[in-house]
């Protein structure tokens, strides 16, 4: 009887036992780690930030990090409508783990480094941190974002040249009190109202001259916008419309939460969003009440002023939902190396090894595209670079981020059932994936600006196919990708009708061309020869899924996989 009763507790004890789960991934070097990103900073004029980086990405890879991340979209900001005798207040409350994150990217420099340090490679060195920081949190890279994008048309604006100082400095002073009065700030932005969305045309909010005043040309904000991003933050770039009568003109102006007399500005939030991802941060619906605002630009140049904004947040979608895809893909990779399934690990498995590897390929060439155009952020007064943004920036914007939510959903698939469970990383991440495709412009959005670029300045279009000519000729997949490329941009002279309904296909091929020439010229031949022979030439098998790869040889997908995740354990 009693050993009966000892088996029994025996088996009873194994059911609990808990084996073949993978371990939590974390305390490693996030930037030791990716190659692809590395390679980037040196190639595209950052090395000496290198050192820097490593040290940045050990400190990322902490587990002390990932956690504040976890405990920061586990605790959203609370509005606080109203203090306890009833004044109104207009504040946002966040976890102290979200004021940590804060202080580390912008104690860093991601807010401000390349404006006060605006040396070669600057906003390439930037790109590098804040995909990294991008793997710990995505909330902190809204008002990060806005925060760096905001200085360019600022700097136009000599009486507001202290905020400028206070936006670009280190320090984070989350305290609601005057800007000024801050060691640091930080700016959002409102464009879109409820009738309007991207059509900001339509906007109503209205704004009257009053006069000037200590911070230049003073008006009078009366209105709405729908979508009011960091609420919480000291400044915002916001678009009122102008003039009298049918003559409206939308105009951009600087609009801040107190004041230069101290007082608290006319600024009501009326609720915090609920959202899918985006969790430890705040985005609102607000009303203006005659708040005080000051013109940024001219009346005339209201969408342009602030669009230039906008020119940079397009940069950082590209490099938020890149920094998503890495973080997504190690998890996969990890996860891989560690599962076994039918007597063996995942990732010796062939089907899992197809997957993987076109995961890894669309996260590499996401990388590169982001970081090249990072480049050409840096070299701004070089005309050619200054041109290739200009279509580069819409395009990287719609595919990369296109790409994220169809990539997060396949890496969760790779974790099977712990991957659809908010106990792991991944849910995160995938709720995450769809917002850059939408915020700053959605996909139709992006088309109708890259066609605009193109057919403003046809040296835009020059400028593309020089971007091009440095890998013609390596593959011959990539040659006939690019001539195909060629000839659908005449039909911009020519059916410009046929090529507005087919502007996601340009933009498609336009970046896949890109990223297929990056790969070629700086990648090793593995990754280049498979992007090629899947993206270019899989005669429209590839795409629909990933992991439909064409047939490779075992060294090729070994060794992609090898330099995607070093410690996968496989010999390339």
């Amino acid at each position: 009887m009693n050993a009966r009763l000892d088996d029994a507790h025996a088996a009873s004890a194994r059911t609990h036992e808990v084996f073949n789960q993978t371990p939590p991934l974390a305390d490693y070097n996030l930037y030791a780690s990716n190659l692809a990103l590395r390679e980037a900073v040196t190639r595209e004029g950052a090395e000496w930030a290198d050192t820097e980086l490593l040290k940045r990405g050990s400190e990322l890879g902490s587990a002390e990090m990932f956690e504040r991340g976890i405990i920061a979209n586990k605790n959203p900001p609370e509005l606080k409508l109203f203090d306890a005798t009833g004044n109104r207040r207009d504040a946002v409350e966040f976890h102290p783990s979200y004021h940590e994150l804060m202080r580390y990217i912008k104690r860093h420099g991601a807010s401000g480094g390349p404006w006060v340090e605006p040396r070669a490679g600057a906003h390439v060195a930037r790109a590098a941190f804040f995909m990294m920081m991008g793997e710990i949190d995505n909330g902190t890279l809204c008002p990060t974002t806005m925060t760096y994008a905001v200085v360019p048309a600022l700097q136009n604006e000599p009486k507001l040249a202290e905020w400028v100082s206070k936006a670009v400095s280190p320090d984070y002073d989350h305290r609601f009190i005057p800007g000024l009065e801050k060691r640091g700030v930080t700016f959002g932005m409102g464009m879109t109202e409820k009738q309007g969305g991207s059509d900001v045309r339509a906007n109503t909010t209205a704004a009257a001259y009053v006069g000037e005043s200590e911070w230049g040309s003073e008006y009078r904000i009366t209105g709405h916008k729908w979508f009011f991003s960091a609420p919480m933050c000291d400044g915002f770039l916001i678009l009122a419309q102008t003039g009298s009568g049918g003559n409206h003109t939308p105009t951009c102006f600087f609009l801040p939460r107190f004041g230069p007399d101290g007082k608290q500005n006319d600024i009501r939030l009326q609720r915090l969003k609920d959202k899918v991802g985006d969790r430890s941060n705040a985005g609102s619906e607000v009303e203006f009440c005659d708040a005080r605002a000051w013109r940024v630009g001219e009346e005339s140049r209201g969408i342009q002023t602030i669009l230039e904004m906008g020119t940079y947040t397009r940069l950082d979608c590209v490099l938020g939902t890149s920094s998503q895809m890495r973080a997504a893909l190690s998890q996969a990779m990890h996860h891989a190396s560690h599962r076994q399934v039918f007597g063996r690990r995942l990732i010796e498995q062939p089907m899992m090894q197809n997957v993987l590897a076109d995961l890894a390929l669309e996260s590499e060439a996401a990388t590169v595209l982001g970081m090249r155009l990072a480049r050409a952020f840096d070299r701004k007064s070089d005309e050619q670079e200054a041109l290739l943004a200009r279509v580069l920036t819409p395009v990287a914007k719609y595919w990369v981020c296109k790409r994220g939510p169809i990539f997060g959903g396949e890496a969760m698939e790779v974790w099977g059932g712990n991957g659809y469970v908010e106990d792991g990383p991944l849910a995160r991440i995938f709720r995450q994936m769809p917002l850059n495709s939408i915020w700053e412009g959605s996909g139709n959005v992006m088309g109708l600006d890259t066609l605009r670029a193109l057919s403003k300045n046809p040296r835009v279009a020059e400028a593309l196919e020089a971007e091009l000519a440095s890998a013609r000729g390596l593959d011959k997949h990539f040659d006939t990708h690019v001539s195909e490329l060629k000839q659908m941009l005449k039909l911009l002279a020519t059916q410009p009708a046929e090529l507005e309904f087919r502007a996601r296909e340009l933009m498609q091929r336009i970046a896949l061309a890109v990223q297929g020439s990056l790969l070629l010229q700086h990648s090793p031949d593995a990754v280049a020869e498979t992007f090629c022979a899947s993206r270019f030439a899989a005669d429209g098998k590839w795409g629909a899924a990933y992991g439909v790869l064409p047939a490779p040889t075992d060294w090729h997908i070994t060794k992609i996989l090898a330099r995607s995740w070093p410690a996968c354990g496989l010999n390339a």
